[in-house]
Formats: structure tokens, sequence, C-alpha cells
């Protein structure tokens, strides 16, 4: 058993890295709130700016790049919206920059590899656009039939639409170049302070299915013309997608450390317990024995 000196100080470090969790749990907890709120309150408007692109686009009919000013590549709304054979795919993988939140990022970069296998299967190549120092460290020491782009950091901490946007322009080159013939988004759909999910999205080619004849508008004009109306259109949409799966990944991610500092705060809690227990059970020990000791030395003067 051990001695009572290193039973009091392995409590001590206990109750020590209690503190610590108990302390990330209530920061956790604090910005949950606030991210819970945002990611709540965006959703009604990617749903609405769906739900008016597929109207757009039908009510728009064909549309080509004659006569189209593409001063980036973000742009070029005709190419982004082209289906083509699948020979390279992109995927935006979004993590945090951050650990202590139990198996989130692993469950992100599982779904990725696992992306990444199949694809190499089907002699697809893949290429990796991390978002997050973890799927930064997580892709930079592994190997692979998939190639690593520039990560992106900070935007994992502060999710922001301009952040978005840079994102968006960076993918849409590729997309329009031609090195890569879709993009995808593994990212996190938060559910609730308690549970998210590891999803794919499809992001380019921009996929939306037309609308039906009774939800259009009676009547829908372009002005000053399609080309203009959609070039504005399709870039907001890609943007505000990934802009979406920016906020429901940091939401999840605060969810899970929230979570996983809960319970590792209750797992120290119990450790104490456990290790108090083995103090006064040693501490009693010591005392029987210098109590027996005293016994045989004072039988022993009197003997």
């Amino acid at each position: 058993m051990p001695n009572l000196k290193d039973i009091k100080s392995r409590i001590s470090s206990v109750q020590n890295t209690k503190k610590i969790t108990k302390a990330m749990k209530m920061v956790a907890a604090a910005k949950v709130k606030k991210a819970e709120s945002t990611v709540k309150a965006a959703r009604p408007f990617a749903e609405e700016l769906m739900s008016m692109f597929r109207k757009m686009l039908t009510a728009a009919g064909e549309y080509s790049i004659v006569g189209l000013k593409v001063p980036r590549a973000l742009d070029n709304y005709p190419e982004l919206l082209k289906e083509r054979e699948i020979k390279s795919e992109g995927l935006l993988v979004i993590t945090s920059n951050k650990g202590l939140a139990g198996a989130y990022n692993a469950n992100i970069v599982k779904a990725a590899l696992k992306r990444i296998k199949e694809n190499a299967e089907m002699g697809i190549h893949t290429v990796i656009y991390p978002v997050g120092q973890k799927a930064v460290s997580a892709f930079k020491h592994r190997t692979g039939d998939f190639e690593l782009k520039q990560g992106y950091i900070s935007i994992a901490n502060n999710p922001t639409a301009t952040g978005a946007n840079i994102i968006a322009e960076d993918i849409a080159e590729d997309f329009v170049s031609g090195n890569i013939d879709r993009i995808d988004i593994i990212t996190t759909r938060f559910n609730n302070m308690m549970s998210y999910s590891v999803q794919s999205w499809e992001i380019l080619p921009v996929k939306v299915e037309k609308a039906e004849a009774h939800e259009l508008d009676a009547v829908m004009e372009f002005e000053p013309s399609v080309h203009a109306v959609l070039q504005q259109l399709v870039p907001m949409y890609i943007s505000n997608s990934i802009y979406q799966a920016l906020l429901e990944a940091n939401a999840s991610e605060l969810a899970a450390r929230m979570t996983a500092m809960s319970a590792a705060s209750n797992n120290a809690e119990e450790m104490i317990n456990t290790l108090t227990i083995d103090y006064n059970k040693a501490r009693q020990a010591a005392i029987t024995q210098e109590l027996v000791e005293i016994v045989s030395g004072a039988q022993g003067v009197q003997g």
C-alpha cells in the first residue's frame, strides 16, 4: 500500500486537476449558450436563401458565361454550377484549434479518413482543406492518397462571414481552374447541448433542386440582368453555406468540451473520494501498527 505522503500528494494533484476541468467546463458553458443562439439564429436565413436560390435558378432558365465579366473565380457562377466527371475531390475538414473536447476532433478526422479511403478505391484523388489546428496536425503527420492544402487556423476560433468568404474564394479558384472536380465540407451539426452529428455537405458544384411550378412567384424579373443577380446570389450562397458550417462546428465543439470537462470533473471527484478512503485506511493501519509496537515494547519491558 502506498505511504501516506504519496496518497496525500496524489489527492492534492487530482484536486488541482478538478479545479482546472471545472473552470474549463464553466467557460465552455458560458460560450456555448452564445454559440447556440448564433447558430439557431443563422439557420432561418440559410433556409430562406436556399428557397430563394431555387426559385431564381428555375426562373432564370438557361444561363451561360457569354458576356459575363468574372474578376474572380467566385463570380464565375455558370462554372460553379457545372457538374463534371469526378477525378479529384476537395474536402473542407472543420475541426477546432484546441483539444480536451472528448472525441469531437477524432470523429471528424475519422470521417475524413474514411472518405479518403473510399476515394482512393475509386481512383479519385483527395485534396484536404483543413480548418482548425487539430485538422492541420492530424493530416500533416499522416501519409496517404491525399494532398494537404494550407490550413485556416484563426477562422476555427472565430467564425465570421469574412472568413467564410476567404475560404469560398480559395476553393472556387481551385474548382473553376479544373484542379478539383467536387468539393464537400466535413463538419458537425449542432443538435443540442449533449449531442452533435458529423455530416458531409456538398458545396461545389452548387447543387440545388429547381423549384416546382407552384412555388414560383407569378412574375419574377431580374434587374439589371439575370447575370448580375446570379453573380451575386451564387457566391452568397456558397459563402453562407461555409459560414453556417463554421457556426455549427463551433457550437458543437463547445458543447463537446463542456460535456467532456463535466465528465472529467465528476471522475476527479470520484477519484478524490477513493483516494481519501485509501488515505484513511493507510492512516488507521499506521496508527494500529504504532499501538502494536508500543504494546509489544511495554510487554517486553515487563517481561
